[in-house]
């Protein structure tokens, strides 16, 4: 695979919002994006690879599928496994970790398919192959189809690289950056956050409405592929790096004055603190910001695992009484894993988006239009 062959790149995405992250992929310009349950799968060369996980917001990973044949036994598995041009995007000085899944196929042992890569690998390359290696490779055995994805991304892709506080029950980067596309968020009004925590929903929205790459921060695995043309990606980088002041400003508060703290902290770290302002203030002291209305943004603690349920719907209720009275025009986003204390806001909520995971929980996204 050359560098300029197009092949399949999968971006993986919080399972029920491929539809966000397809519109997403489309904006930016990638090759025909199409949502499979997961994420989306595009087609593209490297350049492709390495501007998905610089720029998309809502992806959680980018992998190249690198590879793909059928395979009925392990001796079969082991002689085609050893036709894959690993030169082309692996290298014999970085260690390689392989992950195997078998399902619905002959070949059923995923430990001894693993085995039979790694053989490969080791033996056809000269690479190292260690559980602890950089660069993950997955093998997925469906139907009796092979197919081999590189892991692009190595951390995943919502540590965006600036944030080094977090508040006790964090939101994804990425799940909040699919949540504004969700409430129909496109950097050109005003968001405001009144339960703020460590400022996600603000500085994404921020950072949206500047032009900022969300990879700008970081480092991925894909520089340590055979495959990586540095000075191509510095040119990548570069072009990213073009900003301009966002038209609306970005308002974030909590009670908890830590939270401001870290909040200003990292959107310092950020680069968009000029255009973001924390307060620490109750909810029933939130008033919206000067000039045209635009979405409330929310993720209130939810009693599964922070707080007292019995004392949230006082919360909620305290909420949905400062918004309906004070925010007409504004839409509002509240995210919270119990419909019950969604209800409790008494607000006018469309109907329902179906739960998507996160940490361990589901949460719902419950929207409003304007509110009148």
């Amino acid at each position: 695979m050359e560098t300029g062959d197009p092949f399949e790149i999968f971006l993986a995405a919080t399972p029920g919002l491929e539809e966000e992250l397809r519109a997403e992929a489309t904006e930016k310009g990638f090759s025909a994006p199409n949502a499979v349950p997961g994420g989306v799968l595009v087609q593209g060369g490297w350049p492709e690879v390495w501007r998905a996980n610089l720029e998309l917001r809502g992806a959680g990973r980018v992998l190249a599928r690198v590879a793909s044949f059928r395979a009925m036994h392990l001796a079969q598995l082991d002689k085609r496994a050893r036709r894959v041009p690993w030169a082309e995007f692996l290298r014999q000085d970085v260690p390689v970790r392989v992950e195997a899944t078998c399902r619905r196929s002959r070949i059923y042992h995923a430990g001894a398919a693993a085995q039979r890569i790694e053989r490969a690998i080791r033996e056809e390359l000269g690479a190292p192959v260690s559980v602890t290696g950089e660069l993950r490779l997955t093998a997925r055995i469906e139907d009796d189809l092979c197919t081999i994805s590189l892991d692009t991304s190595g951390e995943p892709l919502h540590r965006r690289g600036h944030k080094e506080a977090v508040g006790k029950a964090p939101l994804r980067e990425t799940l909040a950056a699919l949540f504004l596309r969700r409430c129909g968020f496109d950097g050109r009004e005003p968001v405001v956050d009144p339960m703020c925590g460590s400022g996600t929903f603000v500085l994404e929205a921020a950072e949206i409405a500047a032009g900022l790459a969300p990879g700008r921060s970081r480092s991925f695995a894909f520089e340590r592929l055979a495959s990586f043309d540095a000075e191509a990606w510095a040119q990548a980088r570069q072009a990213s790096d073009e900003t301009e002041p966002p038209a609306a400003r970005f308002f974030g508060s909590d009670r908890d004055a830590g939270a401001v703290r870290s909040s200003q902290a990292n959107a310092e770290r950020a680069g968009v603190a000029a255009w973001t302002e924390f307060r620490q203030q109750a909810v029933s002291d939130l008033k919206p910001p000067e000039g045209p209305p635009g979405l409330v943004m929310v993720n209130p603690p939810y009693g599964g695992r922070i707080g007292n349920r019995k004392l949230l719907f006082a919360l909620y209720g305290a909420l949905g009484e400062t918004l309906r009275t004070r925010f007409r025009g504004w839409r509002v986003g509240i995210v919270t894993n119990d419909p019950g204390l969604a209800k409790a806001t008494k607000l006018p909520f469309l109907p329902p988006e179906p739960p998507v995971p996160h940490g361990g929980l589901k949460v719902t996204l419950f929207r409003t239009g304007p509110l009148g």
